[in-house]
């Protein structure tokens, strides 16, 4: 269904269209900003007089003149210099709650469905990942629910670094130092990648002896040298497994299609630019310039396509990766999830391959970048000893201070838990703060990681909704003890609407607002004006239990109260999933 507001919006687009003979104006039309004031505000009329040349108050009144919305508001009326308020109708906003309570997508429609390729988290083989993953790894899981939800077809693809001139530093050492590992009958496990990645780094550095052996392990890797592909295959299956112990945690599901996966379309890449015209020898490199783009020095930048050396690099595996994600995959938008530092390079990538003649109008490039994870001195977030932090170790700490929290309150309150409910809730609640936490700030900017933030019980937190949630199934339990009628398994509700109180009528048009929110994010790719949608529930919710006397009210009542419960567990429920979080029944 579509929302209030998108409605009253079409209305007032007509009403200026017949009142002026204007198409396409955009009716700025925003809930109001006081109660007394009504439900929304129109304040086109200003911009209007602006372009009209007439009185705004008279342009509002001549579009109140072709307005028709009798069927959800009532009459509206024109304030101040031209503004236009409107009050809905109760029987309006019953009939749309019964109708969302009877949809079991809360009355979010479904797109047209489309092939769409979400790329994100991206880690690199035989580096352990760690917190800058982290955002990549939760954006890019969120706008894939977000996108499937919507109806597209999803395909959810692991970018991982596991090709490349570190791999003949790598290949060189375990050659050195493990030998064993290379029999064909081997199980050798190399254990910890990351000091495995640093001596080899080490021996690189201060051997040149070490360093020309392991640039021509590159050459006998890109050859197919059989004994340097068995060394590749045993650092990316232990980093995979790595990597899955992860996203089992955060319940991430990816498709791995590594930067080798392209190794075959390179060649291809190289001389269909060079067919196009669009290569250009510069200081021995092969590149494409690319207008627009300039380095520091206000010089024209080059996107290098073939280096030097001979070799490929990310521009020619990223270009060959859009060919095949548009020619084989058919994906008609393709969506990057990558930190801010990369917008430059996928700028210039993305107009290559149009200059190139490979993107179709049709198809649409999208590069969602996200910024920085601070710590608490606002610079970069690193470990006491300055290293990155690894993300398993921030992800078991976060349960490990969830457990904590719920031990200390069920000591608080002298109950009982079975350590499997600890365990259980330790792991949901830790793992939904982390992420709440980064999912509710504006992606586009940093922010300061603090656990103690993250896991408070008031503000924007995963608890706070986790609590909301909580508080109305512990309200259906006693409801189901009574009269065995509520509902707890999150059918659609079959109760009639009567909202009587402030409240009421306030949480009522905030569920409505949810196709609103789910829309827009699968538009402009922001999970965060999710989370603000889902604080707010919190706060109209907890404002109405206040206000709104629900098991002890009349029954016409009760059963509206039961069904505004409902309806708000449900809209936490889903809303939550799209973030990739869990609900508890308790808290």
């Amino acid at each position: 269904m579509i929302s209030t507001l998108e409605t009253l919006r079409a209305r007032f687009s007509s009403a200026t269209a017949e009142a002026f003979g204007l198409a396409d104006v955009d009716p700025i039309l925003v809930e109001a900003s006081r109660p007394d004031f009504g439900d929304f505000q129109f304040n086109g009329a200003m911009p209007l007089a602006k372009t009209l040349k007439m009185p705004p108050r008279q342009v509002a009144e001549k579009i109140l003149e072709h307005l028709h919305v009798d069927d959800l508001s009532h009459t509206p009326s024109v304030a101040g210099p031209g503004f236009i308020n409107l009050k809905l109708k109760a029987e309006h906003l019953h009939e749309q709650l019964h109708t969302v309570a009877q949809d079991s997508r809360l009355g979010i429609p479904q797109s047209n469905a489309q092939k769409v390729i979400v790329d994100f988290s991206s880690p690199n083989i035989a580096k352990e990942m760690h917190v800058g993953h982290l955002r990549s790894t939760i954006i890019g899981d969120s706008i894939a629910r977000v996108l499937t939800f919507a109806g597209h077809d999803v395909l959810r693809l692991n970018h991982v670094g596991d090709w490349g001139t570190q791999f003949g530093m790598l290949i060189c050492y375990l050659k050195e130092s493990h030998p064993e590992a290379l029999t064909e009958e081997s199980t050798f496990e190399i254990g910890d990648l990351v000091d495995f990645y640093r001596r080899s780094k080490v021996r690189f550095d201060e051997d040149e002896d070490f360093k020309e052996r392991a640039r021509g392990e590159v050459v006998l890797l890109q050859s197919g040298d059989e004994e340097s592909i068995r060394a590749w295959t045993l650092l990316c299956d232990q980093s995979r497994h790595a990597f899955n112990d992860i996203y089992d945690v955060l319940d991430i599901h990816l498709t791995e299609r590594g930067e080798s996966f392209y190794n075959p379309y390179l060649a291809a890449v190289l001389e269909d630019l060079n067919e196009a015209g669009l290569l250009t020898v510069t200081q021995g490199a092969e590149a494409i310039f690319v207008p627009g783009f300039q380095n520091r020095e206000g010089e024209p930048l080059p996107l290098i396509v073939r280096k030097s050396d001979g070799g490929y690099n990310y521009a020619t595996t990223d270009l060959a990766a859009i060919r095949y994600r548009i020619n084989v995959d058919l994906a008609k938008t393709i969506v990057y999830v990558t930190d801010a530092g990369q917008g430059q390079h996928f700028a210039q990538v993305f107009a290559a391959a149009r200059m190139a003649g490979w993107v179709p109008d049709d198809v649409t490039l999208v590069h969602v970048p996200f910024g920085l994870v601070l710590g608490p001195d606002g610079k970069k977030l690193k470990t006491r000893s300055g290293d990155t932090v690894r993300l398993k170790a921030l992800l078991d700490e976060a349960i490990e201070r969830a457990r904590e929290m719920i031990e200390a309150r069920v000591a608080e309150e002298g109950r009982q838990e079975t350590p499997e409910f600890l365990e259980n809730f330790s792991r949901d609640v830790g793992i939904a703060a982390v992420k709440y936490a980064d999912l509710s700030q504006n992606r586009t900017g940093d922010y300061i990681f603090s656990f103690d933030k993250m896991l408070a019980l008031q503000g924007n937190t995963a608890p706070y909704m986790l609590y909301a949630y909580a508080r109305v199934q512990g309200i259906y339990r006693k409801a189901k003890t009574e009269t065995g009628s509520a509902t707890v398994d999150g059918a659609p509700s079959d109760a009639s609407f009567v909202l009587t109180e402030p409240s009421e009528f306030e949480l009522a048009k905030h569920l409505l607002r949810l196709d609103e929110i789910v829309t827009g994010i699968a538009q402009d790719y922001m999970p965060n004006r999710l989370c603000a949608y889902l604080f707010e529930l919190s706060q109209k919710f907890n404002v109405f239990y206040e206000n709104c006397q629900v098991l002890g009210s009349a029954p016409d009542l009760r059963a509206s109260r039961l069904g505004l419960c409902d309806l708000t567990a449900r809209t936490l429920a889903l809303g939550l999933s799209l973030l990739g979080i869990p609900t508890v029944e308790r808290l």
